[in-house]
């Protein structure tokens, strides 16, 4: 199926030439006279990459852009602006709103198709990426519906964990790790029986060790994808301990990855707060009170500790709707 091409230009000749173009290519060439009637059609038919130029009448083409690219629904769009020789200010407001590149007027025949070639292959790339990723989040939702008392768990860790993330100040790239890592942290427990993930009663030693294997197997069925790279130490991790005390790897301290220590801490106040058919759930203060005593015989990170309870104090308000929205 070809891909589609949304052109926005008032200019006639201008928008028609590139229709010419593009449709002699072999694409599905849709077009827009003004930034409104742009939006407007983008909505409505989703295309696969916009040609939009700059000045246009009713809504300019860079705010098109910012609008599409503002959206996280629709930022991995490809927009391309088109503008004059000499407009610097426009190339400037372009890459601010997010534009993918530029095409200069007028348009030469080989930029124009080399430019829309390689962004396409660049969504194409990435719509597989989305793909695989929606699968295995399915996969890491399918594990946690086996238990309706993990029911929202996923959603509470990404959300938890980012808010910690971006509270110690973690990059970008960190924090959207910790927001994957929230949903699939678990997802090796599809190799677990359920006759252990769903026992009532403590584990046996042999149990245990089947249990303490996902980790593993989790990093092993998100190691194919290439931009998880960063989850997978997460994924590894997060059952480690800064006394050593941990699996899968024993790992102290300063060795366990910060991003896994982080997930640590939320999934840990997660479980203490969430009730189990072999347990209560524990209030705010109780969970608290536990880990620092948990954090005192050497389990947890001690800075990143008081850091979520930093956070917990500011933020508790929206750390419980997150909990009662997961809940829903």
């Amino acid at each position: 199926m070809p891909a589609t091409i949304l052109i926005a230009d008032d200019h006639d000749s201008s928008r028609m030439g590139l229709e010419a173009l593009l449709s002699l290519e072999g694409y599905n060439v849709l077009t827009a006279e003004d930034g409104i009637q742009a939006l407007e059609q983008f909505r409505r038919t989703q295309p696969d990459l916009l040609l939009l130029d700059i000045n246009m009448p009713n809504m300019r083409g860079t705010e098109v852009c910012r609008r599409i690219k503002n959206n996280p629904d629709t930022l991995l769009v490809p927009v391309v602006l088109i503008t004059g020789l000499t407009a610097i200010e426009d190339r400037v407001t372009g890459i601010q709103a997010g534009a993918d590149d530029f095409l200069i007027k007028p348009v030469d025949r080989e930029q124009l198709i080399a430019r829309v070639r390689s962004l396409l292959r660049q969504k194409a790339f990435t719509d597989e990426l989305e793909r695989a990723e929606a699968v295995l989040f399915a996969l890491a939702r399918s594990i946690e519906e086996k238990d309706p008392y993990t029911e929202g768990h996923c959603a509470r860790l990404a959300e938890y964990s980012a808010r910690l993330g971006e509270h110690i100040g973690l990059s970008a790239p960190e924090i959207k790790a910790l927001r994957r890592a929230g949903v699939v942290h678990d997802i090796g427990k599809v190799a677990v029986p359920d006759t252990i993930l769903l026992k009532p009663a403590r584990l046996t030693r042999t149990e245990e060790v089947i249990l303490q294997r996902h980790p593993i197997i989790g990093e092993r069925i998100c190691a194919p994808m290439k931009s998880f790279q960063m989850v997978l130490p997460i994924v590894r991790h997060h059952h480690e301990k800064m006394n050593g005390s941990g699996y899968p790897d024993g790992l102290k301290g300063e060795e366990i990855p910060i991003t896994a220590r982080v997930l640590t801490i939320v999934d840990v106040y997660d479980a203490l707060t969430t009730e189990r058919p072999y347990k209560r759930a524990l209030d705010v203060d109780q969970a608290l009170d536990l880990m620092k005593r948990e954090v005192k015989k050497g389990w947890w990170d001690s800075r990143l500790f008081a850091a979520f309870q930093e956070m917990m104090q500011i933020k508790l308000p929206d750390v419980l709707a997150v909990k009662a929205a997961a809940a829903d």
